[in-house]
């Protein structure tokens, strides 16, 4: 007690300290080469608020982003500080992104300059802004965003993001490629016209994200995307995260995740899908991602239509039973002969976790709904924890397979994250994997309802360590037939049967 005691008053004044400085460190988000500076922001004010002369002109869609690590709200004026006083003056709808991290705080602050010109534009209209009715043709590089994380000299946002293992925070991470891939939608969606009511864009899904390799919290950091492919209504966004290993003498590929994000555009007033602009890719690098994702456009939309048709008949139905049998047979043992069950196996119930939430304000993106990289770090988290219970060892994450986003959470929403291991992989000895579903249910006690709100799909592995030691995966059976059915569509849409 004693110990505690002296303690106190040296954290008292150690944290009084810190929030009487500022510590500022501006980072540059990186601009093309034809980069402009915009117009500052209080000289945009300014111009709008007189009434008189034209009005601003819009920011360049490459304009450097300041991103500011700072301790405490207020205080000390740094040249990229980030003001409170400025976020206050700013209408409500417009607040969200300053409770993230700094890095989500930019790009927001990037983002929501475009609908602040809107905004205005519709005040003026009387809030009657006409929808965008000459959509545009724009390249790649028109929407291309990058940042850098200055992890080697910026003590505090390398606070901000480590891990107990001094590595990145993987969640934390998400928020930010899901707040850049935001970013950049925004950037192909402008029609730079500010008489025009800007779209709603909502992530839809997210695709195959690839860790290559850990992700060191003393190393800089850069993460970079821009527009790969359009549909009518639909944005693929391809992002890419580097990390060049400076102590390693060896050469090697300095992209350390790929992530691949699909948004989709409805008209802000009607809800209706609404068109996006036009893609014309230049270099010979992005006419092949242009190519790659048009392909797998196209099969998506193949299988939406096939599912539900039964190919093959009634054979189609005899070989779905059989696999379906397959994976109870062995549930079947542990409910009828618990006894004489493989005990390298396990029931997928008994790997189950649970957490819930009630959604908060600070929580919502420009649109008033519940920012999807906020639940994506959620359930990171619990699928995290998911595997770390089930393997008994720190497991170490490889890939997010897939996410839906399939219905929005609103504020105030009470929401459940279910996980559980959906299967195991132990065909490699070197490199067993754990599939971890999370499922989020947006739960209405008063209406005594509750609906599907995302999936997500996480791949962990373990250490070559803990193998060594003699660590054991244990194989995942299913006990009902809903939860075999879950499997075999993960599988399928894994290619682990084709």
């Amino acid at each position: 007690m004693v110990a505690g005691s002296r303690a106190k008053p040296l954290l008292s004044r150690t944290l009084h300290i810190l929030l009487r400085r500022s510590v500022t460190s501006p980072r540059l988000l990186e601009p093309s080469a034809r980069a402009t500076p915009p117009p500052s922001r209080s000289q945009s004010r300014t111009a709008s608020s007189s009434g008189k002369g034209d009005p601003p002109p819009p920011p360049s869609m490459d304009s450097p982003i300041k991103v500011v690590s700072h301790i405490g709200g207020g205080g000390g004026a740094g040249a990229g500080a980030i003001d409170a006083g400025k976020s206050a003056r700013k209408p409500l709808s417009l607040w969200p992104g300053m409770y993230h991290s700094p890095v989500t705080n930019a790009l927001w602050e990037a983002r929501s300059s475009i609908f602040e010109r809107m905004m205005d534009a519709g005040a003026t209209a009387g809030g009657q802004q006409p929808p965008q009715t000459e959509l545009l043709t724009k390249t790649p590089a028109q929407s291309r965003t990058s940042i850098v994380y200055k992890f080697a000299t910026d003590d505090i946002l390398r606070e901000q993001y480590r891990d107990p293992w001094n590595e990145v925070r993987i969640g934390k991470l998400l928020e930010d490629l899901d707040a850049l891939a935001g970013t950049i939608a925004v950037k192909h969606c402008s029609d730079e016209d500010s008489t025009t009511r800007p779209l709603l864009l909502v992530t839809a899904s997210v695709d195959k994200m690839v860790l290559k390799k850990p992700l060191r919290v003393d190393t800089d950091l850069k993460i970079a995307g821009a527009v790969t492919y359009v549909g009518r209504s639909s944005i693929d966004i391809q992002i890419e995260v580097t990390q060049v290993d400076q102590d390693s003498n060896m050469p090697s590929d300095p992209i350390t995740l790929t992530a691949n994000f699909t948004f989709v555009a409805r008209d802000s007033i009607t809800g209706k899908s609404a068109p996006v602009n036009r893609l014309s890719p230049e270099t010979e690098r992005e006419k092949q991602l242009f190519r790659e994702r048009e392909a797998r456009d196209k099969m998506r939309k193949r299988k939406r239509e096939q599912k539900g048709v039964l190919e093959n008949g009634i054979d189609k139905l005899h070989a779905e039973a059989e696999r379906l049998n397959a994976l109870l047979a062995e549930g079947r043992v542990f409910s009828d002969l618990p006894a004489l069950a493989d005990r390298n196996s396990i029931l997928l119930k008994d790997t189950r976790l649970e957490n819930s939430l009630i959604c908060q304000p600070q929580q919502r993106n420009l649109h008033g709904r519940i920012f999807g990289g906020f639940l994506m770090h959620r359930a990171f988290e619990l699928a995290f924890s998911t595997a770390y219970a089930f393997v008994g060892q720190r497991p170490c994450f490889l890939e997010v397979d897939h996410v839906d986003f399939l219905k929005p959470v609103d504020v105030g929403d009470f929401l459940r994250f279910k996980s559980c291991v959906l299967y195991t992989q132990l065909d490699s000895p070197e490199q067993p994997l754990v599939n971890v579903e999370v499922v989020a249910h947006v739960t209405r006690p008063e209406l005594r309802r509750s609906e599907v709100s995302n999936t997500f799909h996480f791949t962990f592995t373990v250490s070559s360590d803990a193998l060594k030691n003699g660590l054991k995966i244990r194989h995942v059976v299913p006990s009902t037939e809903e939860e075999a059915r879950r499997i075999l569509e993960r599988m399928d849409a894994e290619g682990l049967f084709d």
